[in-house]
C-alpha cells in the first residue's frame, strides 16, 4: 500500500460477468480495506461494473460488499465516480445512498494539492471515430436515459448484459496502446496549449501508460483493474 495521505485512481474493473467467480471483487474489496483512513480521495474513472442501471427504487443484484466498502470510504473521504461507457446509466443512487460524486462529463480538470489533474473515463475523449463518440453520447444523453428507465426491469437488464457481453467481445483482443498518434494523445496535446497541466489520467484501453505530452504534463492511461498493483497514486 502506498504513502497515507494520497489519491488513489481507478478503472475498468467490470465486475459483474466477467468475473464470474468474484475473484477481482475480492480483491477489489481487500484493496479498499486497506486505503489507509488519511486518504485524500478516490477517483473511480468508469466501467466499475459491466453494466450498471438504477432505477428510482431498483438497482441491480449482486456487488453489495463493493457497495458497502465504498459507502464506508465515502464517509470519511470524497470518492468520484465517472460514469463509463459500461455504467453509464448510473444516475442519483451513488450520490443518494453513499455520498459519492457521479461525473458525467467528458472529463474534469481538478487541483490535487498544486497537481493539475485533468481525468476521465476517455471513451468519448479518445474516441477514434465519429460513430464512438456519437454512441457515447447518444447513451449518455438524459432523455435517452429516461426513455429506457421508462421499460421494464425485465426487458432492460437482460439487454444491458447482452449488450455489455457483446461490446467486450467485439474488443476482446483488438485494442492497441495509444500513443502519440491517438486521438486521447491529441486531445491531451492540444487541451494543454495554453493551460497548466500536469496529469491526464483515464481509463478505458485497459493498458497502463505514462506518455510525456509535448504541450506540457504527462498522459496516465490506466490498465484494467485486477489487483492493488493496477492502482494509479497521487
Amino acid at each position: 500500500m502506498a504513502e497515507k495521505g494520497k489519491y488513489y485512481f481507478v478503472s475498468d474493473l467490470h465486475l459483474g460477468a466477467s468475473d464470474p467467480d468474484g475473484a477481482r471483487e475480492r480483491a477489489f474489496v481487500d484493496f479498499l480495506r486497506k486505503i489507509p483512513a488519511d486518504a485524500r480521495g478516490l477517483f473511480i474513472l468508469g466501467d466499475l461494473f459491466d453494466f450498471w442501471v438504477d432505477y428510482r427504487e431498483v438497482v441491480p443484484r449482486g456487488h453489495v460488499r463493493v457497495l458497502a466498502a465504498l459507502a464506508d470510504i465515502a464517509e470519511r473521504t470524497d470518492v468520484w465516480f465517472f460514469r463509463g461507457n459500461h455504467d453509464w446509466w448510473t444516475t442519483d443512487y451513488f450520490e443518494k445512498e453513499m455520498g459519492i460524486k457521479v461525473i458525467g462529463e467528458d472529463f474534469m480538470v481538478m487541483d490535487l494539492d498544486g497537481c493539475k489533474v485533468c481525468m476521465g473515463h476517455g471513451d468519448t475523449v479518445g474516441a477514434e471515430n465519429r460513430k464512438a463518440r456519437l454512441t457515447g453520447r447518444l447513451f449518455r444523453n438524459r432523455l435517452c436515459i429516461a426513455l429506457m428507465k421508462s421499460l421494464p426491469t425485465r426487458w432492460v437488464f437482460p439487454f444491458a448484459r447482452r449488450w455489455s457481453s457483446s461490446s467486450r467481445s467485439h474488443h476482446a483482443g483488438s485494442g492497441t496502446l495509444p500513443g502519440r498518434e491517438s486521438a486521447i494523445y491529441r486531445f491531451a496535446d492540444s487541451f494543454g496549449r495554453g493551460r497548466a497541466v500536469d496529469r491526464y489520467i483515464f481509463g478505458h484501453w485497459h493498458t497502463p501508460a505514462r506518455i510525456p505530452v509535448e504541450s506540457g504534463g504527462e498522459l496516465v492511461l490506466l490498465g484494467a483493474w485486477k489487483g492493488e498493483a493496477d492502482t494509479y497514486v497521487l
